[in-house]
Parts: structure tokens; C-alpha cells; sequence
């Protein structure tokens, strides 16, 4: 996905913005929704190939991780008993894919329905997974390395009023060669931003980050960085944060 993502950023042929935003939304009972979208339109008003890709459609519709695995069950049955778990873990997940050639927008969003935040730990390997179903990133899936994989996961936990994410690097060798192999692309890369926006059933009484913003209620915390600091640093929206009771 990495490596589909900065092909799409030079097609652009200029510094663009475009911006990640993680949102959750935590019930009173600890269920919610957590979701991550990619804003692309304003690639696709630059003009770049995926503007041109004449395969691209206007469409607005909800993808199933489920209904996906349904239908390629058979060659997932080919799969070892550890990656079709892998697979199986990921089927409470959704796409929901905006796309528009005529007015230049075309939004992913991946989001999980969850009982529990801790059931949307797999969040960033879903996101890699909707590479495959972008008009121009799904090529050359099939020939792609293990190392090009995402190397950053996050894991989440709500207990007893306090809230946490937690990023890390799954191997820390493939991370080092993934950032040292972006070079000259992070030219192109330094208008992207990575944003959280998380809204709490209670009125937040402190937080781990010293510059984030709250709403005037105090039940939304946001926090932003660039994508190429995440990317790098993972540590840098790393967040805990306490509930009034």
C-alpha cells in the first residue's frame, strides 16, 4: 500500500494536500464507530492519471469485508490457517468509496462498528487493504513483497474512563528500509497531514497532548501531525486521555 500510495503522490507532479483523518465516536456502553478516511479529490483535481483512468465511475456505495471474503472464499481456502484467521478478523469492516471524475472527488473511508475499541485494532491493515479496490493502486498486487506491507499498527483500549492509542512499528528492519527507501518522494509527500478527531460520551478532563484542540463542549479532542512525521515516528499520535467521572 505504501509503495501504491507515494506512485499515486508523484503522478501529481507537485507538493498537494491531502489529509488522513481518523474519527471515532465512543458510546456511554464503550461501542462506537472508528473510522479512517483519505481525501484524494484534490489529486484528482490536479489532473493527475486517476483523473484520466476512463475505468473510474461516479459511484457512493458501502464495500463489505465480508461480502468480499464471500466471494473469493474458494481461493481463500487455498490460504495457510493463519492468514485466513488473519482474513477473518477483518470482516466486521467496511469501505464506504465516494467517487465523482465530474467534480474531482474521490473519498476512502474505512470504518469498523464496534462493542468494543479494542475490536478495531486491525483498522490500518483494513486501510491497506482497500488499496486493492482504488482505480489505479491495484496493480501489480500480486507481485508485491511481504515488505511493502504497512509496518505500523495501533492498538486501542477504553477502561475505566480512560481512553489510549497506542502506535508501533511491527519490525522495526522493514520500517528503517521503508522510510530511508522514500528519498526525493517526500517532496511530494509534505502537504499530507494526519488528523484525530475523537468524541467521548463525558467531558474530557486531561489529555497526554499538550497541543491538541477541544471542543467547546469538551467531549472532542483533536490532534494533528504530517503524515511523513507519523509515518516516521508513529509515537507522535500516541494518545491517552482521561474522562470526568
Amino acid at each position: 500500500m505504501l509503495r501504491k500510495l507515494i506512485a499515486l503522490l508523484v503522478l501529481t507532479f507537485t507538493v498537494i494536500s491531502c489529509q488522513f483523518t481518523e474519527t471515532m465516536t465512543l458510546n456511554k456502553d464503550g461501542s462506537g464507530r472508528l473510522s479512517i478516511e483519505m481525501d484524494l479529490s484534490e489529486m484528482m483535481a490536479i489532473g493527475g492519471e486517476m483523473a484520466k483512468d476512463s475505468t473510474l465511475t461516479k459511484t457512493d456505495t458501502i464495500i463489505s469485508f465480508k461480502d468480499i471474503f464471500e466471494e473469493k472464499k474458494d481461493s481463500i481456502a487455498q490460504l495457510s490457517a493463519k492468514e485466513q484467521r488473519q482474513l477473518r478478523a477483518m470482516e466486521a469492516y467496511n469501505i464506504h468509496m465516494v467517487t465523482d471524475p465530474e467534480t474531482n472527488q474521490m473519498v476512502v473511508d474505512i470504518f469498523i462498528d464496534f462493542k468494543d475499541v479494542s475490536q478495531a485494532n486491525d483498522l490500518m491493515k483494513g486501510f491497506e487493504e482497500t488499496g486493492n479496490l482504488i482505480p489505479g493502486m491495484e496493480e501489480d498486487n500480486a507481485n508485491e513483497e511481504e515488505s511493502d506491507d504497512t509496518n505500523v499498527a495501533v492498538n486501542y483500549s477504553f477502561k475505566k474512563g480512560v481512553f489510549k492509542r497506542d502506535a508501533y512499528i511491527i519490525d522495526a528492519e522493514k520500517h528503517k528500509t521503508q522510510v530511508d527507501s522514500l528519498g526525493s518522494v517526500e517532496s511530494f509527500m509534505s502537504g499530507m497531514t494526519y488528523k484525530l478527531k475523537y468524541t467521548f460520551p463525558r467531558k474530557i478532563k486531561k489529555s497526554s497532548s499538550e497541543d491538541a484542540t477541544y471542543s467547546l463542549d469538551g467531549k472532542t479532542i483533536e490532534l494533528q501531525r504530517t503524515f511523513l512525521e507519523y509515518l516516521k515516528n508513529p509515537d507522535v499520535l500516541d494518545l491517552e486521555v482521561e474522562l470526568e467521572k
